[in-house]
């Protein structure tokens, strides 16, 4: 089945003097079917998080639990790829695009009852900004000069130059609001001031979280209890939920089981699109990947199509370059370099390896795409003589071994940070890719404000990686959350990393 993939308009921030947002309190889709309050509802994940702070820990298990859930920004990413706001009610953005002032929503209280105020806010920014802390996203609150205080319930941030991310960027799930007297629970159990507060963490099994009664955002959630389970065998998933133990399937039901399932008069499969983008990464940092040719080889000796058919049983989307089809920057690199493994053979011949040379790939447990494309990938490479090595890992051993110290030679890993072609221009991330050239050309895509000008310079990023083989882009992972035919109002889409529940109901 191909997924037709919708296209996104990202706000023009920039090309305006003053522009005011106001947050509604329920979606039109929620008031329409008149929502039934109360229930419990018991969800899915194939990965539990190794803790519960977003703003420390880049993983994306994290964010799926306590974004929205637990915790919130100033602003958020809806369901439809919107920057609105969330627990600022209005902003405004000054004429030369560096002075951001922002109102907060009355009566914000932390799930502790102590009032969540600018105070806070400031506090928030600073902490995220201190080389002290272990913020894995430093860099996109870099451009802050300074936050000034002006009220209990208002703020404003100036900026050292002008970046049209920036309020994206205040979306992010490392972006959430704490309290400086509860931060250090963040890691284990958070105090937020999200619609749900924290119960519980079963380590190994679940986390449970309740309704907030106090939530700013009157009339909801509905539900009065949501359970977070992990499990993450794709078969043991589809028994619980037949079985009644769970009532959805997150977001990643085990494509090969979506059109059985989709039959059932008991369930519903949708069918939607994430910002996972799913690639076989290198290690610039070890040889032989620092050799250009070599990586051009393992690219072309990987035929996405196959792989895309056996991971996820046809449903991914290829992709040529670090970008999915939702960014309106996005190009359509897929066709640039099609599968050639005789080219590859050459390739390998002129590198040194004419018999081809023994690698490992090392791959996350918790996720079956990627050892179904690793398992794939292995066969089709051993075709031109490069003999991989298969080792999975606990996601925490691979966050500490591949993603912190780059102790690998290859692995397969979906980015779900949306719009984040940035992390190339970081010698020091994980791939060990330097390159001045792509530096310098983020910077200038960073800084300008005419959208189609923007927009030309993404391109020739995105079309940079590609002709250097940075990584193998295989493609970007479907959205199949699957669930019982009662639960009501369950976001299609994942434009941002998120498994929200704020306007989940079940109708009865």
């Amino acid at each position: 089945m191909k997924i037709q993939v919708k296209r996104k308009k990202w706000t023009a921030l920039l090309s305006v003097i003053i522009c005011f947002a106001i947050w509604g309190v329920l979606s039109s889709d929620a008031m329409a079917q008149n929502p039934v309050r109360g229930g419990t509802l018991t969800i899915a994940l194939a990965a539990e998080p190794s803790g519960l702070d977003p703003t420390t820990n880049p993983s994306a298990a994290i964010k799926r639990v306590v974004h929205y859930n637990l915790l919130e920004g100033l602003l958020k990413v809806d369901r439809n790829g919107r920057v609105v706001p969330a627990l600022a009610k209005s902003y405004s953005v000054s004429k030369d695009g560096r002075e951001y002032a922002f109102v907060l929503h009355s009566g914000i209280k932390f799930h502790d009852g102590s009032p969540c105020t600018a105070e806070d806010v400031k506090f928030t920014f600073e902490r995220l900004r201190d080389p002290k802390t272990a913020a894995p996203y430093r860099m996109f609150y870099e451009a802050i000069e300074a936050v000034q205080v002006v009220d209990s319930a208002s703020l404003k941030f100036r900026t050292k130059k002008v970046d049209s991310n920036f309020l994206f960027n205040l979306a992010r799930g490392d972006a959430v609001i704490v309290s400086k007297h509860s931060v250090d629970r963040l890691k284990s159990a958070p105090v937020g001031t999200g619609p749900f507060k924290f119960v519980e963490w079963k380590r190994g099994d679940s986390v449970t979280m309740v309704k907030n009664p106090d939530y700013y955002r009157k009339g909801i959630p509905y539900l009065d209890r949501v359970t977070f389970r992990f499990i993450s065998d794709p078969s043991a998933q589809l028994a619980a939920l037949r079985a009644g133990d769970v009532d959805v399937i997150a977001y990643d039901l085990a494509p090969e089981n979506a059109p059985a399932l989709g039959k059932d008069s008991r369930f519903k499969v949708l069918i939607g699109n994430t910002t996972t983008d799913v690639i076989m990464a290198m290690n610039h940092s070890r040889k032989p990947f620092n050799d250009r040719r070599i990586r051009q080889a393992i690219t072309l000796a990987v035929d996405r199509k196959a792989v895309i058919q056996g991971a996820v049983a046809g449903y991914g989307t290829p992709i040529g370059s670090h970008m999915d089809p939702t960014n309106p920057n996005y190009v359509d690199l897929s066709g640039l370099y099609p599968y050639d493994p005789e080219k590859a053979k050459k390739l390998l011949a002129e590198a040194g390896y004419p018999t081809g040379f023994g690698a490992v790939l090392k791959l996350p447990e918790p996720y079956a795409y990627a050892r179904r494309s690793g398992e794939i990938i292995a066969d089709q490479l051993s075709r031109v003589g490069i003999k991989l090595i298969i080792e999975v890992i606990p996601m925490g051993q691979w966050v500490d071994r591949v993603f912190k110290n780059a102790e690998y030679d290859l692995t397969i890993i979906g980015h779900a940070e949306p719009f984040d072609i940035e992390i190339y221009a970081r010698p020091k991330y994980y791939f060990r890719y330097s390159n001045p050239k792509f530096q310098e050309l983020l910077k200038k895509a960073e800084a300008e404000m005419n959208e189609q000008a923007r927009k030309k310079l993404y391109g020739q990023a995105q079309r940079m990686l590609a002709d250097d083989f940075v990584n193998v882009y295989l493609f970007v992972y479907p959205a199949l959350p699957a669930m019982k035919k009662e639960v009501m109002n369950w976001w299609k889409d994942y434009p941002t990393i998120v498994v929200d529940a704020t306007e989940v109901y079940l109708q009865k």
